[in-house]
């Protein structure tokens, strides 16, 4: 059960990236996306926020239509 909340969570939060405005916001709400992921898929924390960092600050410049 705890694993559907924290899986639902994530996927609320990559929906809801892409109604933000800036590179700033992306980032913070990728990094976010990533310890919540690190935590279900039990990887390493910081390489995971960073990893989401980056998804979230470059996925519009990557031409991906949600982050425009």
């Amino acid at each position: 059960m705890q694993k559907t909340s924290i899986i639902l969570a994530a996927v609320a939060m990559f929906g809801l990236a892409g109604c933000l405005e800036g590179d700033v916001e992306r980032g913070v709400a990728g990094a976010g996306a990533g310890l919540v992921a690190a935590e279900v898929l039990g990887t390493d924390r910081t390489g995971t926020i960073l990893a989401g960092a980056a998804a979230g600050v470059l996925c519009d410049d990557a031409g991906i239509n949600g982050c425009r």
